[in-house]
């Protein structure tokens, strides 16, 4: 017998979840800082967004349509407004691939980018740790900048 703690939906609506709150942050971010401010020798927020992008929606497709395709930096958007237009697509694209991807797949293994080979649960796990760990960055910058960020909880 097989006991399922969560479903492939409310995975899913996790994910979402803190994406909005990422998004949030994003917001939270006076353009210049969110692309030239940085600590401790970290990358602005905005190259850690787009590093983000350029990882959840472009892997999973790859999943999906079963492509070893390699990691490709989401570089170039160069305002706030870009970016949030950017990640806004790139949610559609989690949703629509995500979808695409039956609960049997999540077992396989997968090579992802032709570097990292795990199964494809623990890929998109992978998407949502890297998500939470620069957002977490993205908190001590607002932080630093003397703005009070979203609260984490309220995704």
């Amino acid at each position: 017998m097989t006991t399922s703690v969560l479903s492939k939906q409310a995975l899913l609506e996790h994910w979402q979840g803190h994406r909005n709150l990422t998004r949030r942050v994003i917001l939270a971010f006076p353009e210049k800082e969110l692309f030239e401010y940085a600590v401790g020798g970290m990358r602005p927020f905005a190259l850690l967004v787009q590093e983000m992008i350029a990882i959840a929606g472009p892997a999973l497709k790859s999943i999906v349509n079963n492509e070893t395709n390699a990691y490709q930096e989401a570089d170039g958007i160069k305002t706030k407004e870009a970016l949030l237009t950017k990640w806004d697509e790139e949610t559609a694209v989690i949703n629509h691939y995500y979808n695409l991807l039956s609960e049997e797949r999540f077992q396989e293994t997968f090579n992802l980018f032709g570097q990292y080979e795990f199964k494809i649960i623990d890929n998109i796990f992978y998407f949502i740790d890297n998500e939470i760990h620069h957002r977490g960055q993205g908190y001590v910058y607002l932080r630093s900048l003397g703005i009070e960020p979203p609260y984490f909880w309220e995704r």
